[in-house]
């Protein structure tokens, strides 16, 4: 092992520096995906009940320490039973910051870059159907994607593949509508689906102006790598939801430019991802290829709202 430094007896390596580094950036994901649910409790218990444990197996209460002992026996199975939709966003989160993702460094950028291309599309026909829906005040959830159809999210709706067409957004998305309760998720100037089932998000800080819908573009857009527009139905006010984040009360020509940023964004340097940050703060000695930072899309100086992250 290579030596680091050395404090009195207690000798540090590099190898033991990672380890630690690694162990707390697990901790602070775990704390992040728990912090403000309902999980963050049931873990507490989970700690609780094994400290009591641990005092009843110390002081020799035979019969107490044997049940206990049983319902640990069977702890990590009945913690990956119960934190299995933190599991799966912390799974989630892994790959998407993983330097083999196509978010991550040198290796995802060039694994992925044959995939990237040329959009030159003409979003002018959703931009006019979402001035008119927000001038009714009807409600709209409308998802883009670059790379991925979203098979899974497709097949929950009903598939339509047509070509966009204002007339055909206002038309899915008329109070009258079967079609109207869900989102519509466009792939490669196409409608692929609508009253397609979008993942909600548990997050508990956003203001309570926000409902439902709000919630699935938000929880759509941590799941994947997609730009969401929600027109709401009570105020007829259009937001755009990226990574979490909720841009409120937009204007049109800022709508087209968060789409537009969207769509080229690939075509850029990759930016720099939360995986490459914890790295060049743990190891600045290190030359990361392709981490030069640049302004994240989408973020627009203006005096509208956003939503907390």
């Amino acid at each position: 092992m290579i030596l680091a430094f050395k404090i009195g007896f207690l000798e540090v390596g590099w190898l033991d520096m990672i380890d630690v580094l690694a162990v707390a950036i697990l901790l602070y994901q775990l704390y992040k995906l728990m912090k403000g649910s309902i999980a963050s409790k049931v873990f507490l218990g989970f700690i609780i009940l094994y400290l009591i444990y641990l005092i009843v197996k110390a002081v020799q209460m035979e019969l107490l320490s044997t049940i206990l002992g049983q319902f640990m026996g069977v702890g990590v199975l009945a913690i990956i039973i119960i934190f299995s939709p933190e599991i799966r966003k912390f799974l989630l989160l892994l790959g998407k910051s993983s330097p083999f993702g196509k978010e991550g460094t040198v290796f995802g950028h060039f694994l992925w870059k044959k995939n990237i291309s040329e959009h030159n599309f003409d979003y002018t026909p959703v931009i006019e159907a979402a001035r008119t829906l927000s001038g009714t005040s009807t409600g709209a959830l409308i998802v883009f994607s670059k790379e991925s159809e979203l098979k899974f999210y497709v097949d929950s709706g009903d598939r339509i593949d047509a070509l966009i067409n204002k007339r055909l957004l206002i038309a899915i998305f008329n109070k009258n509508s079967p079609l109207h309760d869900g989102a519509v998720i466009i792939h490669n100037e196409r409608i692929l689906a609508a009253r397609c089932i979008l993942p909600v998000s548990d997050r508990d800080n956003l203001p309570a102006q926000f409902g439902l819908r709000h919630r699935a573009a938000i929880g759509m857009s941590e799941t994947t790598d997609t730009l969401v527009l929600v027109v709401s139905e009570e105020t007829g006010q259009i937001s755009m939801v990226r990574k979490g984040e909720l841009y409120h009360n937009l204007s049109l020509p800022e709508i087209r430019k968060m789409i537009n940023n969207y769509l080229e964004e690939e075509k850029k340097s990759p930016p720099e991802t939360k995986f490459q940050k914890i790295l060049k703060e743990a190891l600045p000695e290190v030359d990361e290829v392709g981490s030069e930072k640049e302004e994240p899309d989408g973020s627009i100086s203006t005096p509208k709202s956003k939503s907390p992250a």
